[in-house]
């Protein structure tokens, strides 16, 4: 197994990780465009965390920190990567930069139809809490 790298998103990422998602991301959300990331990248540099491999785009995760929770968004894994560390591996990079800005706890969002991600998750130490629930509005058409 060759090495695994972790590194931030830079604004020349973007592109590759639009694609990426494309074949490794389950589902879309408003915000999955290029406008959207380089926003993300702008405003929080650090954010946007890769996992490559010889190279190669292997992994995401958005590790977002707004002064006082940590929200965990689109850790995606490339199908030919997957069961491979890599989930781990972006996962405990996100779980560093969180205890470095003093977050104290990760919360992620995981799609209910997604089972092989709510497994990944539950294996990180993940759990869901039922008595919580995702309330949103769309704030463009």
């Amino acid at each position: 197994m060759n090495d695994l790298s972790i590194r931030a998103a830079t604004p020349a990422d973007l592109d590759a990780v639009l694609a990426f998602w494309k074949v490794a991301a389950e589902g879309t959300s408003i915000s999955d465009d290029r406008d959207g990331i380089a926003r993300l990248v702008e405003r929080d540099a650090e954010s946007l965390i890769l996992a490559e491999r010889d190279g190669v785009l292997a992994g995401t995760v958005i590790a977002g920190f707004d002064g006082w929770r940590c929200h965990l968004y689109r850790l995606a894994v490339h199908p030919d990567q997957r069961r491979r560390g890599v989930g781990g591996a972006l996962l405990a990079a996100a779980e560093e930069r969180f205890v470095r800005l003093g977050g104290r706890r990760g919360d992620a969002m995981v799609l209910d139809r997604n089972e092989l991600a709510q497994h990944a998750w539950r294996a990180a130490g993940y759990a869901p809490e039922p008595q919580w629930s995702r309330w949103v509005r769309h704030l463009t058409d």
